[in-house]
């Protein structure tokens, strides 16, 4: 054997040895550090009304990034989603994956709110969609909402103690307001006054990363 060859067999042993005493080998390696996220929810997941880049998802996807998580977020909004609607498609999103996620976002429950539909409804179809996937062994963390005054002072009450009480028997991360510093604020949503502008989505991005992180083990 050539000293260049042994030089460079030694070199490769070197390397591979590095790998291991950091518990990982070759392309396994880069694949573990890839963080896979599934965001799971309705049209403030989707990006409605947005042009392509601007919506929660890419927006969320290049700030984990630039906080040094390589991560692969799955947009699974779909604009008008009940809570219903969503355990509906659950089962079939999860089927049709590649990858099973590291961590799935639900975001579901804003609809139910917004057409009066019973609070012990959302909180029963919230509540099976959370069983899945915890059958199916994927972290969850739950993004929440909050009923507006006119709703009255027993839905109000009902609607919003949902979340964190379905966060506290799964044992999820909650961020309990999604649209916190955005619902209200004309200069942060799209001229419906109800869905968020690109600057309203950075706003929600930069309130919810904490938890996304905390969810992650970051």
């Amino acid at each position: 054997m050539s000293l260049r060859v042994a030089y460079g067999v030694r070199a490769l042993f070197v390397y591979a040895a590095m790998l291991m005493s950091l518990g990982m080998t070759g392309p396994a390696a880069a694949a573990e550090q890839d963080v896979h996220i599934l965001a799971f929810g309705d049209s403030l997941t989707a990006g409605y009304g947005l042009p392509r880049g601007q919506g929660f998802v890419p927006q969320l996807e290049d700030s984990l990034r630039r906080n040094g998580v390589r991560a692969f977020v799955t947009d699974a909004g779909v604009s008008g989603n009940t809570a219903a609607a969503g355990r509906a498609r659950l089962k079939w999103t999860l089927d049709g994956l590649k990858r099973k996620p590291d961590l799935a976002i639900v975001a579901l429950g804003a609809n139910d709110m917004l057409r009066g539909l019973s609070p012990r409804q959302t909180r029963a179809d919230l509540d099976a969609i959370l069983a899945e996937f915890k059958r199916r062994d994927i972290k969850v963390m739950m993004a929440g909402m909050l009923a507006p005054p006119n709703m009255g002072s027993v839905y109000q009450r009902e609607y919003n103690g949902l979340f964190p009480a379905l966060a506290r028997q799964y044992d999820a991360e909650l961020y309990p307001f999604f649209l916190a510093g955005v619902a209200g604020d004309r200069r942060l949503n799209l001229p419906d006054g109800v869905h968020p502008n690109f600057q309203g989505i950075k706003v929600m991005v930069s309130g919810i990363l904490p938890t996304v992180l905390r969810a992650l083990d970051r």
